[in-house]
């Protein structure tokens, strides 16, 4: 889908978008209880749909209520895998419920977009290598077979925090108790931080010990609840963008006591429009495309902790040096930095491309009010945050489909 987007500064209330983190993760939790759950403000993008056919796929019931949803939880030792787990593009989804599917003991088969697939999975492949288990990974899908059970699990902390969030939601229900020793330095712990924050509010056990140690009970079932997802601060921060170009927008449905590791984003944009900062994004690398942007239209900015931008649904920092450099801009893409330089920017000199990734999408886009142009492949944005053409409208932006 190719969109234009005129020229114009965006003024008006929006309703932040529900957070896609939270979402992944109150569903797997209610699945997990005994009984029925309501988790409310389910949005209908593509990742979270991913995972809730996953959830269905191994036999729990699941229905749809507008945006409220009903879980009807049973043990995930129990399941009874009808088929292979589709996760779309999802990386939250398979690195989820990898070890969720070990715990039965029964042979699953995962499958993906190619993009999603070839991520590392080094993580569970020793884990699994190491006890006994199956893992085997042939490029278009990955089959396991478990059973997973309790005990001492070491993990890399640099490589990603979904490796820890997947283990955190399926030894609750192991056999046995089990600590995860974490390996420093711990990156994005706040996604970490988040998952404990949902096992919590569904009664389910698990907390630091130490600061490179999580305890996890074994053997828990707790009772079903209902809990409502908070809004997203990674989508709102494309949105909230739009105020440093002249617009006004007031954001609704964020949590000021939030735990959300991108709600950084609001002191990074500060620190952006004063000068030419140095900025560390290891533990928000989804704000890293946006950042980007804002650096372009205005002097600049070096920002380190950028190795993991390379394994996301495009390669992100080389993809926005690519459309930056249509505004004019100049980007050095390093191992581990991104350097943003002032430039005379622009009007783009040629049609941007979204790189099938939903946050560059995003993030063109908000250049775009600046200067007015096109963005070729926007349909990405359904990955996570598919009313966001409907927002920018609502706020007074010009966007048509061409």
């Amino acid at each position: 889908m190719k969109i234009r987007i005129e020229k114009g500064q965006a003024k008006g209330k929006v309703k932040a978008p529900p957070s896609k983190s939270m979402a992944h993760r109150m569903l797997i939790c209610a699945a997990m209880c005994e009984g029925v759950s309501t988790v409310r403000g389910i949005s209908g993008c593509e990742d979270v749909s991913a995972t809730i056919d996953c959830l269905r796929t191994l036999g729990i019931k699941i229905e749809h209520d507008g945006d409220d949803v009903r879980v009807y939880g049973k043990s995930f030792a129990d399941s009874q895998p009808s088929g292979t787990l589709e996760c779309r593009e999802s990386g939250s989804t398979l690195r989820f419920f990898i070890p969720i599917a070990l715990l039965s003991g029964k042979t699953v088969m995962f499958s993906g977009a190619p993009s999603l697939m070839t991520r590392p999975m080094s993580v569970y492949e020793e884990l699994a290598r190491e006890r006994g288990m199956t893992f085997i990974a042939d490029g278009n899908t990955i089959t396991v077979k478990g059973p997973l059970t309790g005990g001492e699990f070491n993990v890399v902390g640099n490589i990603s925090s979904q490796f820890i969030s997947g283990l955190l939601f399926a030894l609750p229900g192991a056999k046995g108790d089990s600590t995860i020793k974490i390996t420093p330095p711990i990156e994005s712990r706040s996604y970490i931080d988040l998952t404990l924050e949902a096992l919590r509010l569904f009664g389910i056990r698990a907390e630091w010990s130490d600061e490179h140690t999580l305890f996890i009970p074994g053997g828990q079932r707790p009772s079903a609840c209902d809990v409502t997802v908070e809004g997203d601060y990674s989508g709102a921060a494309f949105l909230d963008a739009l105020g440093l170009f002249g617009g006004e927008v007031e954001l609704e449905g964020l949590r000021e006591d939030s735990t959300q590791g991108d709600k950084v984003y609001k002191r990074y944009f500060e620190m952006l429009r004063r000068g030419v900062p140095t900025v560390h994004i290891g533990d928000c690398p989804d704000l890293g495309p946006i950042l980007f942007a804002v650096a372009a239209a205005s002097s600049g900015g070096i920002f380190d902790g950028t190795r993991r931008l390379k394994i996301k649904e495009s390669d992100r920092a080389s993809s926005m040096a690519e459309e930056l450099k249509k505004f004019g801009a100049s980007v050095r893409v390093l191992d581990d930095t991104v350097v943003v330089y002032p430039a005379d920017f622009h009007a783009p000199s040629e049609v941007l491309y979204g790189h099938n990734d939903h946050r560059i999408v995003m993030s063109l886009a908000v250049l775009l009010t600046i200067t007015g142009g096109e963005i070729d492949g926007a349909e990405a944005v359904s990955k996570s945050y598919p009313e966001f053409f409907t927002h920018l409208s609502e706020l007074g932006i010009k966007v048509s489909e061409i």
